[in-house]
């Protein structure tokens, strides 16, 4: 029986032990993946911009998408981007896990997605875990927030600034705050 691809778990939502045999793969991955971030974030020219992270997300970006770099992003295969799109500078995406913006989706300066964390118990804290993310459309992502693995943003949602969401948000939601 044919191992499954490290990429394919995580996309599936696998916690992968610190001792997982192709635990490398995310580490070159992710090395493979800066080279174009940097090329990205010194660029000035937004259809650079655009195509540099078409090459990172392995999709297509919508030229109505506008990205203010810089975008830090660890894979960025797992990324996919809707349709009039406003991502500010210096946001953070961690998406082994997967990331989704749907269209007309606002993310202020300083946002994370973070599709990335560990466990609790200190045995199997350097395991990963992950959990997809999903900002529905018309979503609103105030500055400095952070949003945690496996939640989904609702459709017209906003998220205060400097808030940690750790839980879903409903369809036409404001939440803010640190749990």
């Amino acid at each position: 029986m044919q191992e499954t691809n490290i990429f394919e778990r995580l996309r599936n939502g696998e916690t992968i032990p610190a001792n997982d045999n192709q635990a490398y793969k995310m580490r070159e991955a992710s090395f493979e993946t800066k080279k174009l971030s940097v090329q990205m974030n010194n660029s000035s020219n937004p259809d650079e911009i655009r195509n540099l992270l078409s090459q990172i997300t392995a999709t297509e970006i919508d030229e109505s998408v506008t990205v203010f770099t810089p975008l830090h992003i660890n894979y960025g295969k797992h990324t996919k981007i809707g349709k009039n799109v406003f991502i500010n500078f210096d946001c953070v995406f961690l998406d082994l896990g997967g990331i989704t913006i749907e269209d007309n989706v606002l993310i202020a300066p300083k946002v994370s997605l973070l599709s990335e964390g560990h466990p609790i118990s200190p045995e199997q804290r350097p395991s990963l875990n992950v959990g997809h993310i999903h900002l529905k459309k018309n979503a609103w992502i105030g500055a400095n927030a952070t949003i945690l693995q496996g939640v989904t943003i609702g459709e017209n949602s906003i998220v205060a600034a400097g808030s940690v969401v750790f839980k879903d948000v409903p369809d036409n939601t404001m939440v803010g705050g640190i749990p």
